[in-house]
Formats: C-alpha cells, structure tokens, sequence
C-alpha cells in the first residue's frame, strides 16, 4: 500500500512560484517602458511606477482566479512588501556608503595607538582612535549602569504598584522622550560640572547620556512587563509569595527578553549623541581609562573633529571612525541580544 504524503495547500506550487516571477519582472519592464514613453524620470518614478503596475497585475489575477477579496489581499500584500523594502533600502544605502569610504581609512596603528602625538591633518600612519573607542564604551558603560536600573524600576512602579503619581511619572517620561540631547548636556554643564566639578571627565558625559537613555528604557520596558499575563502574578501570589518575589522570580524572568530589548533601544538611543559630548567630556586625545578625572575622547567627537579639520587625511579618518562606531554598536547589539537568549541553569 502506498504510504500518502501530506500536503500543504496553502503553499504556494511551482506553478504559482513561475507566475509570481513573471509578473514580477513583468512589471519592471512595464515600469521602465513608461518612464521611457512618458515625462516622468527618476528612480522614484521607476519605483513608484513598478509598485503599482505589479499590485495592479497581481490585483487582476487574482480577481480573476479567487474573486475580489483575493484580488484586495494581493494588491495589499505587494505595497506592503514594497514598503518594507523602501525602509530597508536608506538603511542599506548608508551601510553602504559608510563602508566603502571608511575602509579606506582602516590601518593597524588605528586600533594600537591615540592621537595625544598626531593630529587629524596627519598622514593615516600616525595616531589611532584607540582612545575614542574607550573612551565610548566607558561612557555608554556609565550610562546604562546609572539608566537601566532607573528606567527599569520606573517601569515597574508604573506597571505594578501604581501608585498616586502613576500618571505625572508616565507624563514626565514621555516628556524626557523628545529632550534634545543639547539640553541634556546643558543642564549637566551648569548642575554639575560649573558649581561642583569645574572639570570636564568621561563621567560628565555618562550623566547627560543617561538622561537621554532613561525614558526609553521606561518606556519600552513599562509596554513588555504590560504584555506579561496577569495569570502570571496571580499564580505566584497564590502560591504565597509577596508581591516583590512574584516580580522578581516570575515577571521579570518572563520580560527578560523584551528587557533586554529595551536596553538595546537605549544604547540606540545614546551611541552616536555628539552634542552633550562636546559639551561635557573635553574630547581628550590620550587614552583614559579613569572617566573621573581629566578630558576623554569618544567616537562621536573624534569624527567631528576629523570633519572639521577639512583635509583630505581628516576625512579619510573621520569615516573610518564612523565604520568603527558602527561595529562597536554592532557588538553592543550582538551581545545583549546573546545575554538575552542565553539559557541560565537553575
């Protein structure tokens, strides 16, 4: 007795794969004999053009083989996917430009050796950003030990206790959310460091940008502990646990990952702030590692300062920096997510 194969009707056949690829080059050559016969140019033209002669080709087909609703369903399907593919192409045409002019100035002295001995107008041979990538972690460092705590407890008062200043504290949060980082470095400069400190240092810097950080991580980590079903916290409450052990041996391990989620979104958030920088951190050209005490150098002033000093040598290193700075968040992003998705034994 032959053994029958299950089948999956709601995949697409061969057939159906052949007909998506012609009409899909269909409409591009359709697309490019308009902009061809007509007055509209451009590759917006081109890409608006294809987007809907192709919806309207699948739109047809489908009408005439399922009917209407199906014909509706198609149209939708392709400007959805043209439209995920218009948010990729800007984030890929940066990657892009970033990468093949930052190689350029990719050396091995860029990654052994600061500029306390070189300027940015010197030949690539000399002087590094050694110092400007320490001088990032340590603050991005500083912030998240000084936002996430905050942010995240903040998330919880808003989301488990709430209490009588439920609805000012989600006010002044969604508020810090559209401060410009200038501000932030502002009101670190004259509550800080001209009354107290006097002095620009690393930590200045993990100041402004944990003001930055703290109403995202509030933010996103208020909206992942609100999808944690409440079944959850009756269980643990049940079974005789205090309201903070029900928090913080089933709701939080439950987040976890979404948290970690938040802690991404506010290193996104803080990774490439240049202003409060400026302000605060003195842009030191030697390597620091004590983010207390005398100037630190980081990424984003060290590009700045490559752009503004103009010469060929100085842009070259400027773009190198910029290629640096996104690995470096690239990292950052690779080893939450790993922390977030690693299994911890009992």
């Amino acid at each position: 007795m032959n053994e029958v194969k299950p089948t999956s009707p709601w995949k697409p056949s061969a057939k159906d794969k052949l007909r998506e690829l012609v009409t899909f080059f269909g409409s591009m050559v359709a697309s490019f004999t308009l902009v061809a016969v007509t007055e509209l140019k451009g590759k917006l033209a081109y890409f608006v053009s294809f987007v809907f002669i192709y919806a309207a080709i699948s739109a047809i087909y489908s009408f005439r083989r399922y009917g209407k609703a199906t014909a509706k369903d198609s149209a939708v399907k392709v400007f959805i996917a043209c439209g995920a593919l218009l948010t990729i192409i800007p984030i890929a045409s940066i990657l892009q430009t970033i990468i093949s002019k930052g190689y350029k100035g990719i050396r091995p002295n860029l990654f052994l050796s600061d500029m306390s001995m070189a300027t940015p107008t010197d030949p690539l041979t000399n002087g590094g950003l050694l110092h400007a990538i320490v001088g990032t972690i340590i603050m991005i460092g500083g912030a998240l030990i000084l936002s996430v705590p905050i942010g995240i407890l903040t998330a919880l008062y808003l989301t488990e206790i709430k209490g009588r200043f439920t609805q000012p504290i989600r006010f002044l949060v969604q508020a810090m959310s559209g401060v410009p980082s200038i501000v932030a470095g502002l009101f670190i400069l004259s509550a800080v460091v001209y009354p107290i400190t006097k002095s620009s240092s690393g930590f200045m810097g993990s100041l402004a940008l944990s003001i930055l950080m703290i109403p995202t991580v509030a933010r996103t980590s208020e909206e992942v502990l609100g999808l944690i079903p409440q079944d959850l916290r009756e269980a643990g409450t049940a079974l005789g646990g205090t309201q903070w052990r029900t928090v913080a041996m089933i709701v939080l391990p439950a987040a976890k990952s979404g948290l970690m989620t938040a802690v991404i979104l506010g290193i996104a958030r803080i990774a490439g702030e240049t202003a409060p920088l400026l302000l605060l951190t003195g842009g030191g050209d030697r390597l620091n590692f004590n983010p207390f005490d005398d100037p630190m150098g980081s990424l984003p002033f060290y590009i700045w300062k490559s752009f503004l000093a103009g010469s060929e040598e100085a842009v070259t290193r400027a773009w190198a920096g910029l290629l640096v700075l996104v690995v470096v968040i690239l990292i950052l992003f690779v080893s939450a997510r790993i922390l977030s998705t690693r299994k911890v034994a009992r």
